[in-house]
């Protein structure tokens, strides 16, 4: 099977790449660094191929259908994930290359389509425990939140065979340079702040157990034409009960302190004002970021259990157990 991944050279998009590789798939992937290009390459199990793209450029659509002929399917990664960043600059990561990937399809009937999208659409500044796919979405929260659901929107109205549409929450794993790493820079400068007691609960995803989904994506006959599904490791826990899981795995000291969200709330927004007026780029801290550590946020996983067969092939424990190895490697090998 002759497959492309956009976004190959980025956390996710590597291991879905390293995956398919492994099981004998004919793997191209695309991505702007040639020198994570390289590094994707070397650590491949079998041959893959670097496809140089920049999405949104005038060369990208017509690269990319090139680059699809004979393509079964694309799993489209590329993708800018941030809580800060402008709307132009999130169109051109997000929606651009979404309709580049669109055109592409259509161009070269390619079957099937894996789009990673975010649950990062469900936010609200409330507790929400068990969110389905098919719940209401509320007003996009940041510039973020708005490109992903315009991007599915997309989807859903450019008429393919076949598509999924996947809304991971929270991955982790090696390579990671978003999720944990954040949080570790956090937890290394001083108290991490705790609100509501730090009893909010998160869902998290190992990155193995994303690549599965994937996979499964890829594989499994779909019930509809454009199939929505949640992701996650299916075992949420407490943000202070996370805390002192990652502490005690990547060898810090957890300090804490409880400050009342309203509080935060305030600070984030002067914060935020002063980034935008000086345009010195993301703040320390968001009302997102701060709020995602504030409120509760569960997922309900039963769709993609149900109708793909989905569940989970590493637990909670061993993916941060795993993570924490790497990372301490990485940290031995700069020192």
């Amino acid at each position: 099977m002759k497959i492309l991944v956009t976004g190959g050279t980025g956390f996710i998009g590597r291991h879905i790449v390293w995956r398919l590789a492994a099981k004998g798939c004919e793997v191209q992937f695309s991505g702007r660094n040639a020198v994570a290009a390289a590094e994707v390459i070397r650590h491949s199990p079998a041959t893959v191929r670097w496809l140089p793209l920049d999405h949104g450029t005038s060369a990208a659509t017509s690269t990319l259908i090139d680059a699809t002929r004979g393509c079964a399917a694309i799993v489209h990664c590329a993708a800018l994930s941030s809580p800060w960043g402008t709307p132009q600059a999130f169109a051109q990561a997000n929606l651009n290359s979404t309709d580049e990937v669109l055109l592409a399809c259509h161009a070269n009937a390619v079957k099937r389509l894996v789009h990673l999208s975010t649950p990062s659409l469900y936010f609200t500044f409330r507790d929400r425990l068990g969110i389905r796919e098919d719940e209401p979405l509320p007003p996009p929260i940041n510039e973020y939140t708005r490109s992903k659901a315009l991007a599915e929107t997309r989807i859903h109205v450019a008429g393919l065979a076949e598509a999924v549409i996947l809304r991971p929450r929270a991955v982790f794993g090696p390579w990671d340079g978003t999720l944990l790493p954040r949080l570790l820079r956090v937890m290394q400068r001083g108290p991490i702040p705790l609100m509501h007691g730090g009893q909010a609960q998160l869902d998290l995803t190992c990155i193995d157990n994303l690549v599965h989904a994937v996979e499964l994506s890829l594989t499994q006959p779909l019930p509809r034409a454009v199939c929505t599904y949640n992701v996650s490791n299916g075992t949420p826990l407490s943000i202070e009960d996370l805390l002192r899981s990652i502490a005690e795995q990547f060898r810090l000291k957890l300090r804490t302190r409880r400050l009342p969200w309203r509080l935060v709330d305030a600070l984030a927004r002067v914060l935020e004002i002063s980034a935008r007026l000086r345009g010195s780029g993301e703040p320390l801290l968001t009302r997102y970021g701060a709020g995602a550590l504030a409120f509760s946020q569960t997922l309900d996983i039963s769709a993609i259990h149900n109708e793909m067969g989905y569940r989970p092939v590493v637990t909670q424990e061993e993916g941060i157990r795993v993570h924490a190895q790497w990372w301490l490697a990485q940290q031995g090998a700069r020192a």
